[in-house]
């Protein structure tokens, strides 16, 4: 109850865990009157039953709670469980789905990934990360302790699976092929001059690595048609200078 998966799982789900404070029983009573019902009740009865399976406790149970605990006059209440459920306003929602529930019940952790060969250290293995997501540098992971079979890459701040991370096949990689990245290249035509004659030539140009950011305020700043802000002169005899440093030198202000 106290394991980082069950408090996770819970939050995930809207449910607020409050429990009671240590060493007070009194806190707990419901809970109480319910095992000692089970206990005086429904266990005096399987005394006798020998060679008891789990799969019969559980058929047994669940008749025991549907026919007599529920329909059993409650002194605190003054009424059945039953009849005490079915008039009051309802509050209960409907239950995920077990994919969602194992999903819900996982821990959360965050791992830095190594960049030599695309891998995080989970639970003492080791995990392989996509390859387009080799770019980061922290991965956030959600797993159980006890299922390494689930275990997928989140967003840390919407909590959406991103993909899916399964444990390194050493048997694989002990053969050493390796499948090469790949590289942004782009086809463009550039017009060349030879013997006074205009031909296309294709090439292969590599694309410039400008980040995001950057590529995007190069378009804007072209699609607006202005000039460039500032254009280099060389100026290697005094002559050449611009007209505007000599009326500076003459009016400085």
């Amino acid at each position: 109850m106290r394991a980082d998966e069950f408090y996770q799982g819970l939050e995930r789900l809207s449910i607020f865990h409050n429990t009671t404070l240590p060493y007070s029983p009194y806190q707990n009573g419901k809970q109480e009157v319910i095992w000692a019902s089970v206990e005086g009740r429904l266990i005096a009865m399987l005394e006798s039953v020998e060679n008891l399976t789990l799969a019969q406790l559980n058929d047994i149970t669940q008749a025991w709670v549907e026919q007599d605990y529920n329909r059993h006059h409650h002194r605190e209440i003054d009424s059945t469980p039953l009849r005490r459920f079915l008039d009051s306003p309802s509050v209960s929602r409907d239950s995920p789905s077990s994919p969602q529930l194992r999903q819900a019940f996982r821990r959360q952790v965050t791992r830095r990934q190594r960049r030599s060969d695309g891998t995080l250290s989970l639970a003492g293995g080791r995990f392989e990360i996509p390859n387009c997501y080799r770019s980061l540098e922290k991965i956030t992971v959600h797993y159980a302790r006890w299922n390494l079979g689930g275990v997928d890459m989140v967003d840390a701040q919407t909590h959406a699976i991103l993909a899916p991370l399964y444990p390194v096949d050493k048997s694989a990689n002990a053969n050493g092929h390796r499948r090469a990245l790949q590289q942004d290249v782009t086809t463009t035509t550039a017009k060349t001059t030879k013997k006074g004659d205009d031909y296309d030539k294709r090439v292969q140009v590599k694309e410039e690595e400008y980040p995001a950011l950057l590529k995007k305020l190069i378009e804007d700043y072209a699609a607006t048609g202005k000039p460039p802000a500032y254009l280099p002169q060389h100026r290697n005899k005094p002559s050449e200078q611009h007209p505007c440093e000599n009326q500076n030198q003459e009016n400085p202000k």
